[in-house]
């Protein structure tokens, strides 16, 4: 359904390149969930994104490929971008207040999301507004369709995102950070929604958190992401059962428990240090200055993925991972490089 390889966007700026996304690669079969996990500013949002090709400037996505049912859509131009966004690809943004038009009731705003793409009536575009807004389990929707985003509840909203991302029946579903600012009840509604509904629909769903709970719960396959690459991709079991990656390791230790073995009280763990400026990153592992495991050979250069076990993807010297020196990209021939 969708094959990633080596997308890289960066962002170009008064005072220098950020790379914000720096070699990503992975793959989403249909009816499949991708978890991409990590530390606010890693890159999540922004990969996201750059799958939809709505990256504001001054970024652009400057080399890679974005394969979509078989078309490189890096090489699309703006209009059959659009023919995409929304049909075919759909996205669930972050802050449901945000997303909707406070002017405008929900049950039009998702009509819009099916006459932007379809040869239909308004009537009947709303009447599959309504529709969809029932299979996303909204109570009463020919009442609730005629409500304004205030008067609904945030669990609400976000079941509206839900509906007018799915209204046009997308092959992929990319939902970033989905239960932002919901409490625990609701977050477990909305989590089981995204499960039936990609069972129902058969769609390919690109999760993005940094909440382990909600991977754990949710995804197939996990990519860890730090500092603008993924440092780590495999199933979900092997991620919780046997991580390889030092920050994937410091990741799960930082998760709250409620008890420990032995019953012994413990304080929270962090992972010392601090994320790298995407600005000045250190040569070598980006994570190196933080990892307890470091070496000197970590700073000699750019680290490169190896296949520890079948599907169980690291970038880690300690793991085995080979060096390569490492290219600075310019910002003159970064911009003279930077395809659309």
């Amino acid at each position: 359904m969708l094959e990633v390889r080596d997308l890289r966007t960066y962002f170009f700026t008064d005072r220098g390149v950020v790379k914000a996304v720096d070699g990503v690669s992975f793959s989403i079969a249909r009816g499949r969930t991708l978890g991409l996990v990590g530390e606010s500013g890693c890159g999540k949002s922004v990969t996201a994104l750059s799958l939809l090709r709505l990256v504001p400037p001054p970024g652009r996505i400057v080399g890679g490929e974005i394969l979509f049912e078989g078309r490189n859509l890096c090489e699309l131009d703006e209009e059959a971008m659009r023919h995409i966004r929304g049909a075919r690809m759909a996205m669930i943004f972050q802050d449901p207040m945000s997303a909707l038009n406070p002017v405008l009731t929900v049950g039009f705003q998702i009509a819009e999301a099916v006459l932007a793409h379809e040869r239909v009536s308004r009537r009947e575009a709303f009447e599959r507004a309504i529709a969809m807004m029932r299979e996303v389990a909204i109570p009463d929707p020919e009442r609730r369709a005629r409500s304004y985003p205030h008067e609904l509840s945030g669990g609400l909203r976000q079941r509206v995102l839900i509906a007018m991302a799915l209204v046009c029946r997308p092959a992929l579903l990319i939902a970033d950070e989905p239960t932002t600012a919901l409490d625990v009840t609701i977050q477990a509604e909305i989590l089981d929604l995204l499960a039936r509904l990609r069972e129902q629909f058969q769609l390919a769903l690109l999760l993005i958190t940094h909440d382990l709970g909600i991977i754990a719960q949710t995804a197939d396959d996990v990519a860890v992401m730090y500092a603008g690459r993924i440092i780590e991709y495999a199933p979900v079991r092997e991620i919780f059962y046997n991580p390889q990656h030092p920050y994937t390791r410091g990741l799960l230790r930082c998760v709250p428990r409620l008890s420990h073995p032995g019953g012994e009280r413990r304080r929270l763990e962090t992972i010392e240090g601090t994320v790298p400026d995407l600005l000045h990153l250190p040569p070598g592992c980006p994570f190196a200055d933080r990892c307890p495991e470091v070496q000197p050979i970590c700073h000699d250069g750019e680290v490169e993925m190896i296949e520890l076990a079948p599907a169980h993807f690291v970038r880690c010297v300690a793991r085995g991972s080979p060096i390569r020196p490492r290219v600075e990209i310019g910002r003159d021939r970064g911009r003279t490089s930077l395809s659309t």
